[in-house]
């Protein structure tokens, strides 16, 4: 099935990155193999592998290159991988990478305290990077943290975001997935973003990734696309907390994104009851509860009709 369809949505899994990287628990790399392989046996085209950031910063990815190693690849999916510099890129190509991304934000607050630098010194950082990369045809994915709001600055501004993009784009990313960290962002002013960033970005070569914290990411991705947005980041069963709201939700769930998709008449090539198995599977392995309404929905009813059939 094509991505080049307009029926066609690119669900993009950050589960296993994003998601793990924002547990408590921290899973054996064997366990997020077994996720991996079993998303992309779900028919999850492209499935976020891990990052190559330094263990001392982030202890749940401090085994990436052994998860790397470990994949069997399966023709067809796509594992990109986090990297913030050129240290992480060269690690990252020596496990076997062939698919990148990059990350910077659209509040100075945030870069600084995320990343100790500007936004134009993360910029410069990167670019050694994306040389790199393009130097050796390797995909890159720009990611940008609090497009529509920041835990120091308040509401962010469409213009600064579309800066930010056109840097990327200037440095030669692939893709920009525009991110909303903290889960704040409502339907209007998702939209509205996507189209002041297209006038830089092509909408084709633009991707959403969208937090749960006021519970509009499904709203938000549902405007996203009529705004033409055709890449979805998600995480299945919702892996990862928000860090900037206590007890707060995450990342939007795979399944409930796929289970809307599918009700809109949009083309996924993923097996939602394949998809919803593996959600209740890792949420035991990481020993919390299933964040994805879809997956406990699902889950029950394939429990009831295991009984009954019992």
């Amino acid at each position: 099935m094509s991505s080049e369809r307009s029926d066609f949505v690119t669900v993009v899994e950050v589960g296993p990155r994003d998601g793990l990287q924002n547990e408590t628990n921290i899973l054996p790399a064997s366990t997020k193999v077994e996720l991996i392989e079993q998303l992309a046996n779900c028919g999850v085209p492209v499935i976020e592998a891990g990052s190559f950031v330094s263990p001392k910063w982030v202890p749940q990815m401090a085994d990436t290159e052994s998860v790397i190693t470990g994949l069997t690849i399966l023709p067809g999916t796509r594992y990109p991988v986090l990297v913030p510099n050129l240290t992480g890129f060269e690690r990252a190509i020596k496990a076997g990478a062939k698919e990148i991304a990059v990350f910077t934000a659209a509040s100075e607050s945030f870069s600084e305290r995320n990343t100790n630098c500007s936004i134009t010194e993360s910029i410069s950082r990167l670019e050694a990077v994306t040389e790199q990369a393009k130097a050796t045809g390797i995909r890159v994915r720009g990611y940008i943290s609090c497009v529509l709001g920041c835990p120091y600055e308040g509401v962010i501004d469409a213009n600064a975001v579309t800066a930010v993009c056109a840097q990327l784009m200037r440095l030669g990313c692939d893709e920009i997935s525009l991110g909303d960290t903290i889960g704040v962002g409502t339907p209007a002013l998702a939209n509205a973003l996507v189209k002041s960033v297209s006038s830089v970005v092509p909408v084709t070569q633009l991707a959403v990734h969208f937090h749960d914290t006021y519970g509009q990411a499904l709203a938000n991705i549902l405007a996203c696309l009529d705004a033409g947005v055709r890449t979805v980041d998600s995480s299945v069963s919702g892996l990862g907390g928000c860090p900037y709201a206590n007890g707060a939700s995450g990342n939007v769930a795979s399944e409930d994104v796929v289970y809307m998709l599918h009700g809109l008449g949009l083309a996924t090539g993923i097996d939602l009851n394949s998809l919803s198995i593996t959600g209740d599977w890792i949420s035991k392995q990481l020993q919390r509860p299933n964040n994805s309404k879809v997956g406990l929905a699902l889950n029950q009813t394939n429990r009831s009709i295991h009984h009954a059939i019992e």
